[in-house]
């Protein structure tokens, strides 16, 4: 990867950490509602896997998703803005924190059942091979839901017919609050049940931008070619509770201080420096983010309130709720 564009990934990061460290400040403020799950620790799948793919192609994600929304083109204002639950939000205060959505891009969504849009990714890339357009459809997905049935239905029809669709296993240890190891009976949970649907199982440092981007670039290739679908697991780790409700004291505290060492912006900045970028270019990259998240937050915290005339709209195709009889 060109020095360039790893810089580029870094300060995409940079922008999504720093929105995540401002949604948790905004939540302990009052000014969050409901709750939320934040994804910092796991920018480098988002933005690894973004990278390597089309601007047309599909991307779904679960209830943890604020990285990949970013990823795919929503902005922090956006996002923060329907944490707000303001006009201006991503999805008009619709959705909040676990449904961020931006259609426009192809981000198809955050869905909150456990396993649910992995059939759904699935039926784009159908529509995808049918329509032959070239297209991918990419599923992210926590540990957890490797014991869902939908995530065996999904992937054994991807294999018979064939579908170019990824499935992206972020693997951060653990389902909520239980260790996936403990009710798992393969050491990897996405990535050993691969061969039972007869394709490929891959592991990759999830914090490692550079390795995720690699590895997602070349098994869109494989899946654009008409090879079929493959599975990969990304090793990662949050930085927060499941939620903003849980402080994680179930976690081992020498594992949280092993894992915040392995930080995707550390590695990130490693390989910068290493590619001989001058520090100033990283820190000024950092202060781009800094800015654009502060200026975000006093956007989101001026918006207006949703206006109620607006809350049957966005429902039907027709923007009316008469097909509910």
């Amino acid at each position: 990867m060109e020095p360039a564009e790893l810089l580029t990934l870094y300060e995409r990061m940079a922008l999504i950490r720093r929105t995540e460290k401002a949604a948790h400040d905004l939540f302990l403020q009052g000014l969050v509602k409901g709750t939320t799950h934040l994804a910092a620790g796991h920018e480098a799948i988002a933005v690894g896997a973004s990278a390597a793919l089309r601007d047309d192609d599909y991307v779904f994600a679960t209830y943890r998703g604020h990285h990949h929304a970013m990823a795919r083109g929503a902005t922090p204002e956006e996002c923060l803005a329907e944490l707000m639950s303001r006009a201006t939000g991503l999805c008009g205060a619709k959705g909040g924190s676990m449904h961020l959505t931006k259609a426009a891009t192809n981000m198809l969504g955050s869905y909150a059942i456990v396993g649910a849009h992995l059939p759904m990714a699935v039926g784009a890339a159908w529509s995808a091979k049918l329509r032959g357009t070239g297209q991918l459809a990419v599923a992210f997905f926590g540990d957890g839901a490797t014991n869902i049935g939908a995530f065996h239905e999904a992937l054994n029809l991807a294999a018979v017919w064939k579908l170019p669709v990824l499935f992206v296993c972020e693997n951060n240890l653990y389902m909520e609050y239980t260790p996936i190891a403990d009710v798992t009976a393969v050491p990897r949970p996405a990535a050993d049940r691969a061969p039972a649907y007869g394709i490929p199982g891959e592991v990759v440092d999830g914090n490692d931008v550079v390795s995720v981007q690699e590895t997602v670039a070349r098994l869109a290739r494989r899946a654009r070619a008409g090879d079929g679908p493959a599975l990969l697991e990304a090793e990662t780790y949050r930085h927060f509770g499941h939620s903003r409700t849980d402080p994680a004291t179930y976690r081992p505290a020498e594992e949280v201080e092993r894992w915040l060492k392995h930080d995707p912006l550390d590695i990130a900045r490693g390989r910068l420096v290493e590619a001989g970028v001058p520090e100033e270019r990283v820190t000024e990259a950092d202060e781009r983010a800094r800015t654009v998240v502060q200026e975000a937050v006093e956007a989101a915290k001026n918006a207006p309130p949703p206006d109620p005339r607006e809350a049957f709209t966005d429902v039907w195709a027709d923007g009316g709720a008469a097909w509910r009889t």
